[in-house]
């Protein structure tokens, strides 16, 4: 069994709650015993997210989700590797997700570590190191199109990073044509909370 939600009802239930939580009026839906009893046996989210680990971007606060609601892989900086490929396409192809949200937000530590190496030339030491060359790609069209300021980057690397997983996935790009999944990709506000649409690959 998955979740009976399109890819648009979907976003539509994530950008309600996030409206909520931007309002202050959270309603903290099922995080109580009764559902976390039901979800014992299985589980049926309606939304992956692939956000950064960032602390301040708690995923299922900030929109307003409960236990079983959101599958949820985090990275700093939102790094793709073959882990992430691959709980992602376990969200997509068993679970049958519907929506996958790429969450970058502004005043991003790891895009601005690529900022600084791509501006001095100094790379940072340890696995450090490979977040800042997995995500120099985006800093680099960012600067390229004229847009110099950390948040343009995360721009860029929320969107390049929507795309590099429709193109490195089989499995993804067959759901997102076949109309039943689709990515969209939102940069997070810190002030105000609010998630922002930046980039959408299918129908949402």
């Amino acid at each position: 069994m998955t979740t009976n939600l399109t890819p648009d009802l979907a976003w539509r239930r994530m950008r309600e709650g996030n409206e909520r939580f931007v309002a202050g009026e959270a309603r903290h839906p099922n995080q109580d015993a009764s559902r976390r009893s039901s979800l014992v046996e299985n589980q049926h989210p309606f939304a992956v997210i692939f956000g950064c680990s960032d602390s301040r971007l708690a995923a299922e606060i900030i929109f307003d989700l409960g236990l079983g609601d959101a599958f949820v892989v985090r990275t700093a900086g939102q790094v793709i590797d073959d882990a992430v490929l691959g709980s992602l396409e376990y969200s997509i192809g068993v679970l049958g997700v519907p929506l996958i949200v790429i969450l970058g937000h502004d005043s991003c530590g790891a895009v601005s570590a690529t900022k600084d190496a791509v501006d001095t030339g100094e790379m940072p030491a340890g696995f450090i190191r490979d977040l800042v060359e997995r995500i120099t790609p985006s800093v680099l069209t960012s600067i390229r199109n004229g847009n110099h300021e950390v948040n343009d980057m995360v721009v860029e690397h929320v969107k390049q990073t929507s795309s590099r997983l429709v193109d490195s996935s089989r499995v993804i790009s067959d759901a997102i044509d076949g109309g039943t999944a689709a990515v969209i990709g939102l940069s997070y506000s810190l002030a105000d909370g609010r998630a922002n649409v930046v980039s959408g690959i299918g129908d949402f």
